[in-house]
């Protein structure tokens, strides 16, 4: 997989996040490379649509750890 290809990778939702991950995972792996977990799913979010719920910061660090990705492949 091309490091561009992981760019495009859409987040909308939980299902596309881990799909994303996987693949990072899957490609870090192949060439032998390691990289710190990714962030953890949360778990307290209560659903009134808070204002910097726990999703919004969740899918902020999966987007840093996916550049971190990125940069240790390319």
């Amino acid at each position: 997989m091309r490091t561009s290809d992981l760019v495009a990778l859409p987040m909308r939702n939980l299902a596309e996040a881990q799909a994303l991950v996987s693949l990072v995972q899957l490609a870090l792996k192949a060439r032998g490379l390691a990289l710190r977990a990714p962030p953890p799913v949360p778990d307290s979010c209560c659903g009134r649509g808070c204002n910097g719920c726990v999703w919004e910061g969740y899918y902020a660090a999966l987007r840093f750890w996916r550049e971190d990705a990125i940069a240790a492949l390319e």
